[in-house]
């Protein structure tokens, strides 16, 4: 998945942090370390200016080992982390991060941390037929940045995300519920298409998903069930094909009637045509 505009948001806000804080650095007290701490920050920074986030990483982490009480040192590491990230090293910035989280757990850029953390998981998704791990934890993390950090532009944008994560994992039942059918594994496939109907209830699968319900039951002589979740489509999605499907399934001849219906009416606007010939 392509990164967003939110990462390169986080990235200018630390930019910025680093370019008011190179203006501290011109009256910090010049010792041996503080010139290889400002030098290797420096260089870091050059190095993602000139697309080279891995080089980068090394840099932070080392102006981070350099100053390791200063206010500077989460900073580096939060630093670090965004670059392994840019770089697509996902396993890197992760491990990076959550060391961040337990070395500076009061810091005040500690919400970024959490979100490029979720951010990590959210690109290794691929699609419904992959392991979902990846998934549940980025939404795990999306939700608890809306929780703690409701005021932020990334909890915006985790809400967001979170509508598509919940996409991906409705349609992973559903590849599931629809491989069941495919085996006549009938119990096994409506527990998958009760999962979309109540867990993912506001995506695109829920229609497809009723209707499998009403297939399904009906096909085990379950009528009342199957009546049931007809009725729910039917209310919520009338004008749904998921809904001209489920139709079917109790009227049989409902295509070969609409068919005889149409050409009926075509037949008697001809001859209304042609009488005024006559």
């Amino acid at each position: 998945m392509k990164k967003i505009n939110i990462i390169f948001f986080l990235f200018l806000f630390l930019i910025s942090a680093c370019s008011q804080e190179e203006k501290k650095i011109a009256v910090i007290k010049e010792t041996k370390q503080d010139l290889e701490m400002i030098s290797a920050y420096k260089e870091a920074y050059r190095a993602l200016d000139e697309n080279d986030p891995y080089f980068a990483a090394t840099k932070f982490l080392e102006a981070e080992l350099l100053f390791p009480q200063s206010e500077w040192a989460p900073r580096s590491a939060l630093m670090a982390s965004y670059s392994y990230y840019m770089q697509n090293y996902y396993a890197e910035a992760l491990v990076n991060l959550e060391r961040y989280l337990k070395t500076y757990p009061t810091d005040k850029n500690i919400s970024y941390a959490h979100y490029l953390i979720a951010m990590c998981y959210y690109e290794t998704i691929e699609d419904e037929k992959r392991d979902s791990a990846p998934l549940i934890k980025a939404k795990n993390k999306f939700n608890y940045l809306v929780k703690n950090y409701p005021n932020t532009d990334f909890a915006l944008d985790a809400k967001f995300k979170l509508g598509l994560i919940e996409d991906v994992l409705a349609s992973k039942e559903m590849y599931l519920g629809r491989h069941y059918i495919k085996k006549e594994k009938w119990i096994a496939a409506i527990n998958r298409f009760q999962i979309v109907i109540k867990e993912y209830d506001q995506t695109v699968f829920v229609e497809e998903a009723l209707h499998r319900l009403v297939e399904i039951n009906y096909k085990l002589g379950l009528l009342e069930e199957s009546q049931k979740y007809a009725n729910i489509l039917g209310y919520n999605y009338l004008s749904s094909r998921w809904y001209k499907k489920t139709y079917k399934v109790f009227n049989k001849n409902y295509s070969s009637q609409v068919q005889r219906s149409i050409k009926k009416d075509k037949k008697g606007v001809l001859d209304k045509f042609k009488k005024l010939f006559d």
